[in-house]
């Protein structure tokens, strides 16, 4: 089997860090609840998409509860940094925020991390979800609001037409029903 090693030598192969682990659980966690949503994904096809065993996954979060906004606040720390890095350099809310929109076309050809955030904001109805999900949703927004400069009418401009994004993006609409700077997004 992969990654074990034969009786009378020893295994030279480097083993993962926990850090290396808990990003794949994460990515792997990023798929299933995508497709399945909180409630009905189990921290045990977590794991067989992982590659590792169900306790393994305890010995990483405490609960399904605390991957799953592991795997929110990866989703949104990925959003914030490609919009980050687009800004840099840029002077003007509007080349701001157009780079901004640039960037988020980017993130849009990983239709999982997508899927996934149109689940987590569903899972928000759930009181043990809502709460973290709206102030990872909340801080991204006034990361857009801070990064841009823009005024507030702007931003919800922006918000808005990404939202839109996403939309389309997971129903795999034609690119004809975009607005013509998110054709050929991916």
């Amino acid at each position: 089997m992969p990654g074990m090693a034969v009786k009378g030598t020893r295994d030279t192969r480097p083993r993962s860090s926990s850090d290396e682990r808990r990003e794949q659980v994460i990515e792997a966690a990023v798929k299933e609840f995508a497709a399945n949503g909180f409630h009905a994904t189990s921290t045990a096809a977590i794991a067989k998409r992982a590659g590792i065993s169900q306790p393994y996954i305890y010995a990483l979060f405490p609960n399904k509860r605390e991957l799953f906004l592991a795997v929110d606040r990866h989703v949104v720390d990925r959003i914030r940094r490609a919009f980050l890095e687009s800004v840099r350099g840029l002077t003007t809310p509007e080349e701001r925020l157009e780079a901004m929109g640039h960037a988020y076309i980017e993130l849009l050809a990983d239709r999982d991390e997508i899927r996934f955030q149109m689940q987590a904001h569903a899972a928000a109805g759930d009181p043990d979800l809502g709460e973290p999900v709206r102030r990872d949703f909340m801080g991204l927004w006034e990361d857009v609001k801070r990064m841009s400069g823009a005024s507030d009418e702007e931003v919800v401009g922006f918000m808005a037409k990404g939202m839109l994004l996403n939309v389309a993006a997971s129903l795999e609409l034609p690119d004809d029903f975009l607005p013509p700077r998110a054709k050929g997004r991916t």
